[in-house]
């Protein structure tokens, strides 16, 4: 804070540079001159503090800093030069100031206590509609600015899961692409220790056949249990380990999710003969080979999958029209969000229309719709319980519905949940959209309508409905 003690009083000279006076003749400016206080503060040192309820500062000579937090940290927002007035509005709205104060030059200011700025207010019209004049573009702002750094903070959340998303995939197929080339080495020297103890043309016939009849068995194979998975490593494993094979239990585990039985193993044994051992072991390798070959396609697909989601939701074209499926925005999103869902039980079901056409729409911008009301179901239902997720045909209009299995939003809140600035979310949680802008891009971007239904009594549960024209704006 300043360390000035002068309290010397304000004169209508001192702030005539004021433009919220301008229409203010110099007797009755005198009047409410009296009412402030001047003020002279050295580079570096803070006149009020964040938090504070000192009224209206009216800066008259150099240049202030305004310093607000951005999570913990304390950060510049910008700067306020003279002559100019600062705080008329939290004070008007009996609300602290939303920010601190320090003087980035020497600076000379007056300051007035709430009270008397109060009745300045009230007996002066062209001070009130100055005032008021600055409300709308002040609030704008800070709500911009709050609606910025909750969307940063949703962008950093979702950024980590995404980061994790492609990350599972990823470590797949490189775990996959390694045991690959494990597997092929065996096939390898396996195919080396044939020549060396000189297998006939013949004989080598039927060692083909017997992998490729365990590849046909493999393609072939039902899916056992775990249970019945368990007791089939189990026999495979005897039989491998009175073969004398290696590790046993590593090449069972192979065999039994091939779908291999152990007669099949024994069949192996009296074609083998003295080559039963090096047989097991390139057959088993070259299971595990297609095993991998998969895993690595499966991986691979999952990472294009999602790469591509990204650039669907990330890359369409702010504010242009365009004709869009609106399942495929609805995937999408799910896409982006699986992330919050993978730890949890919840159960997505989807009862898409069919017949519902094309919808001509700004999809960048109902993709954020989608993302919000589905973010939101999430949260409501916690670990477990059942998203559904509708579209339908209405005459020349597309339905959607987002609900939930919840517990409901209680009838106070419900009543305010599409109010701007209304959460009740922690900073940082959600989407950074809000409701409130939801439906203005559902009702004002698509003419359409954005409703809630909710039951907290048995059964509960939450259905948010979007319904707009599939032409786009007539």
């Amino acid at each position: 804070m300043s360390t000035s003690t002068d309290t010397i009083a304000a004169t209508a000279e001192d702030l005539r540079p004021i433009d919220l006076f301008d229409d203010i003749d110099d007797a009755t400016l005198g009047r409410w001159a009296a009412e402030a206080t001047i003020h002279d503060c050295n580079r570096g040192e803070r006149i009020r503090e964040r938090t504070s309820h000192d009224g209206v500062v009216f800066l008259l000579d150099g240049r202030l800093e305004m310093l607000g937090l951005d999570g913990e940290i304390e950060a510049i927002q910008g700067s306020q030069y003279a002559p100019t007035w600062i705080g008329a509005v939290p004070t008007m709205l009996g609300q602290p100031a939303p920010i601190t104060l320090r003087a980035a030059t020497d600076v000379r200011y007056a300051s007035m206590a709430p009270e008397p700025f109060l009745d300045l207010v009230r007996v002066e019209r062209t001070v009130f509609l100055r005032v008021i004049g600055q409300m709308k573009p002040m609030l704008a702002r800070v709500s911009q600015r709050q609606q910025q750094h909750d969307r940063l903070e949703s962008l950093g959340t979702m950024a980590a899961g995404l980061a994790h998303e492609l990350n599972n995939p990823a470590s797949a197929a490189q775990r996959a692409a390694g045991e690959l080339a494990e597997a092929l080495m065996v096939i390898s020297q396996t195919v080396g220790v044939f020549v060396e103890s000189g297998v006939e043309r013949e004989e080598a016939g039927r060692l083909v056949a017997l992998q490729q009849g365990a590849v046909e068995r493999c393609r072939a194979r039902d899916i056992l249990s775990s249970l019945e998975t368990a007791d089939r490593e189990d026999e495979l494993g005897d039989v491998l380990a009175e073969f004398g094979a290696p590790e046993p239990w590593d090449l069972a585990g192979t065999f039994a999710a091939s779908g291999i039985e152990p007669d099949y193993l024994r069949e192996v044994g009296e074609v083998a003969g003295p080559h039963t051992v090096p047989v097991v072991r390139w057959i088993g390798a070259t299971l595990a080979a297609n095993q991998l070959a998969a895993e690595l396609a499966d991986s691979t697909k999952r990472m294009s999958d999602l790469v591509i989601a990204i650039k669907r939701y990330a890359y369409a074209r702010p504010g242009e029209l365009a004709e869009v499926d609106l399942r495929e925005g609805l995937e999408t999103t799910l896409t982006l969000l699986k992330h919050k869902l993978k730890h949890t039980t919840i159960e997505v079901v989807r009862d898409y229309d069919e017949a519902l056409p094309p919808a001509r729409v700004f999809s960048s911008e109902l993709n954020q719709v989608w993302t919000n009301l589905l973010d939101n179901a999430i949260d409501a239902l916690g670990d477990s319980g059942t998203i559904t997720i509708t579209t339908r045909l209405d005459g020349e209009c597309a339905e959607v519905d987002i609900g939930d299995d919840g517990p409901g939003i209680p009838d106070a809140v419900r009543q305010r949940v599409f109010d701007p600035f209304f959460t009740t979310k922690d900073v940082g949680k959600g989407t950074g959209l809000g409701l409130d802008a939801a439906r203005r891009i559902i009702v004002d971007r698509h003419h359409g309508s954005l409703t809630v239904e909710s039951r907290t009594e048995h059964p509960t549960g939450t259905i948010f409905r979007a319904r707009f024209p599939l032409a786009g704006a007539r």
